[in-house]
């Protein structure tokens, strides 16, 4: 290749350069920089779908945390119920039978809002939903996170009876087990909040190195160009003056 070649190349690359923004628009460009930076692209985009994937995952926790709130509700009304029930001194068969026609109730309230919650067709309170891989890493690995089985069963408190022999203290049980719930969804929720973090500042970094490595410097291209150009025009005069000064060697031989 000829310096004219060479130069017209090098003009060449500067504009696609500037085009672009790129200053590897090709292998041929710089072929170790372009391996480079696609492995910083493939990394960056892992931990970006890890991020998505992890704040996804909180959103579930929230959806299983409110519906636990629910239970806990209706577990509270149950306990009062059951300290109103134990008033044998007031209350009599029939007021007793109609306390528990409403603990009834809320039992099946606990018994539908176990049964139904469902983040994206997964029901998350029946017992079925446990370790699920949450892929909030760039290679698809993840955390593990289980949903609490919130049913009557479950909670202990399927064949629970104040109109005979009760024991408060299994409502009790079931509202710590249900605390218990909350508490390790929140903190499950803390840890997605540190993944979350750390991918978008992992991310971050890797698309700055990526954007060092592949990335057009502007100033140094439009210096390279003006050079480039420069080099040129100054070919192209003296191919000029060499064509003229032929042509006038040519004319003297012709006259002599």
């Amino acid at each position: 290749m000829n310096i004219s070649s060479i130069n017209s190349q090098n003009i060449y690359t500067n504009y696609q350069q500037l085009a672009s923004g790129k200053r590897i628009n090709s292998a041929a460009d710089d072929a170790a920089g372009l391996a480079i930076a696609k492995k910083l692209e493939t990394q960056g985009n892992g931990y970006d779908v890890g991020k998505d994937n992890a704040a996804t995952a909180q959103d579930m926790i929230n959806v299983a945390d409110g519906a636990l709130g629910s239970i806990t509700d209706y577990l509270q009304r149950i306990r009062e119920l059951s300290v109103q029930a134990s008033n044998t001194a007031v209350y009599g068969n029939s007021e007793i039978g109609a306390i528990q026609a409403e603990i009834d109730q809320l039992k099946q309230g606990i018994k539908d809002v176990a049964g139904t919650t469902q983040f994206n067709t997964k029901n998350l309170l029946d017992g079925n939903t446990t370790g699920l891989n949450v892929a909030s890493n760039p290679d698809g690995s993840g955390l593990q996170v289980s949903m609490p089985n919130s049913t009557l069963e479950k909670l202990g408190i399927a064949d629970y009876d104040v109109t005979g022999n009760f024991d408060i203290s299994t409502i009790d049980k079931a509202l710590d087990m249900v605390s218990s719930a909350r508490g390790n969804l929140g903190a499950t929720s803390n840890r997605l909040d540190n993944i979350i973090n750390f991918n978008s500042y992992a991310s971050y970094n890797m698309r700055a190195s990526q954007s060092r490595i592949e990335d057009t410097d502007f100033a140094k291209s439009i210096t390279d160009l003006k050079k480039n150009s420069i080099l040129e025009q100054y070919r192209l005069m003296m191919q000029k003056k060499h064509m003229q000064s032929s042509a006038d060697g040519i004319v003297r031989l012709i006259r002599g």
